[in-house]
């Protein structure tokens, strides 16, 4: 689990023209919640939570206007549509040793039986309760020889030491489904469509 370190300034300005002002100079609006704490209002350097943030789950150390230091896991992200630059963060206080429910990735590995099956990822992300600064970024479960009709539940999936689940252990994770069979044209059905002509 990585952790990175970020500065923190407390804004006082709101709404959609202060939000476009921060953005203006390359920082991001901000807000921290947790621990029954009202919410605190940041801006953080925008290329550097964006670096950040291609780390799932990533725990971030704010260093808040050089007085204070607090570890948040990211909650919410709202990126423009278009442009795909940051617009809003949404962070959660956790605090060392505290458990937290994240969704982890789910990666297979292995080939599947022969016969052209194909694997349904019904989860793409798994719901854990884990320790907030042990976060584990993803879980690796193998597909090998998988037929048709085969499915992963999550209580079938290995999590690391000290992760839990935070779903019911008989929910379908990944499951393996039969190929289709291609349509052959019939002569019937061009005949139809000729009679139509």
């Amino acid at each position: 689990m990585s952790e990175v370190k970020l500065s923190a300034e407390t804004r006082t300005e709101f709404g959609k023209g202060a939000a476009r002002r921060i953005r203006r100079d390359n920082k991001v609006p901000v807000v921290l919640y947790g621990h029954g704490s009202d919410p605190l209002h940041l801006t953080l350097p925008g290329h550097d939570l964006l670096l950040a943030l291609r780390t799932p789950n990533v725990l971030i150390s704010l260093d808040i206007d050089g007085k204070s230091n607090e570890l948040a896991i990211p909650k919410a992200v709202q990126r423009d549509p278009l442009k795909g630059f940051l617009e809003h963060v949404d962070l959660q206080l956790v605090k060392r040793g505290e458990k937290v429910t994240v969704e982890i990735f789910v990666h297979t590995e292995g080939e599947l039986a022969p016969g052209g099956n194909l694997l349904e990822h019904v989860l793409n992300a798994l719901p854990v309760e884990t320790e907030a600064t042990h976060i584990p970024e993803s879980v690796t479960v193998s597909v090998e020889g998988l037929e048709a009709g085969a499915s992963i539940l999550a209580k079938d999936i290995p999590l690391p030491s000290g992760t839990t689940l935070a779903v019911e252990e008989d929910t379908v994770v990944l499951q393996v489904l039969a190929a289709q069979a291609e349509e052959t044209e019939g002569e019937g059905a061009g005949g139809e469509e000729a009679a139509e002509a």
